[in-house]
């Protein structure tokens, strides 16, 4: 077997840790899903987002690297829950975006991140799951995490404008960008296979067009 290393990228609630389960089911290929770690900044930032959001950035893009960089050393092929590229390029410049990042600490943080991100063998290949916000909201709701229940239509809105635009313009990896609206892989196998084939070609290096 190839030795892999696919990142399913998307927002909150677009299905990308229930393909990752599906296709590392079907491929044999080891899922690695997101590391929760307790991040010692957290109830700071929650409390005073512009004084804490450097500091709780720092600590995730650390963890996010160190796991990455574990995942380079693995024999198998891997198939990855989010990547390192969307802590910075995603959320943490929202934050900055919304204001609860100043601007000496964002230049600051994504001038580490893109040092540390240029000695990183980057996937395969990333694989861009997106759903217009009300799909987003239907899925939140149905997945029932209580504190997911809470999250504003606007940032939802604003997120899917971020990752369009990094999808479009990301040139670390190649990248193939999934319409979920109207895919359930969950209940229809042949959803599932739609998607596998696509991720077949492009790994084989046919041409391919985005579902």
């Amino acid at each position: 077997m190839p030795k892999y290393f696919i990142t399913i990228a998307g927002n909150i609630g677009v299905g990308k840790s229930t393909l990752v389960k599906l296709l590392a089911e079907r491929t044999g290929w080891e899922p690695v899903y997101e590391a929760f770690e307790e991040n010692p900044y957290l109830a700071d930032f929650y409390h005073d987002m512009t004084r804490w959001s450097f500091n709780s950035q720092v600590f995730f893009l650390s963890r996010r690297l160190r796991q990455h960089h574990h995942l380079l050393q693995r024999q198998n092929a891997i198939i990855q829950d989010r990547s390192v590229y969307e802590d910075a390029e995603i959320f943490a410049r929202n934050l900055y975006m919304q204001g609860n990042m100043s601007h000496r600490d964002w230049t600051c943080y994504f001038d580490l991140y893109q040092t540390l991100a240029t000695v990183l063998t980057p996937p395969h290949l990333v694989i861009y799951l997106k759903a217009s916000v009300p799909t987003l909201q239907q899925r939140i709701a149905h997945r029932g995490r209580d504190y997911e229940q809470n999250i504003a239509e606007s940032y939802l809105v604003q997120l899917n404008e971020l990752y369009d635009t990094w999808a479009t313009s990301f040139s670390r990896s190649a990248v193939l960008t999934i319409d979920t609206n109207n895919l359930n892989y969950v209940q229809y196998e042949a959803h599932l296979d739609q998607i596998w084939q696509k991720i077949d070609e492009r790994l084989q290096g046919r041409d391919f067009l985005a579902l």
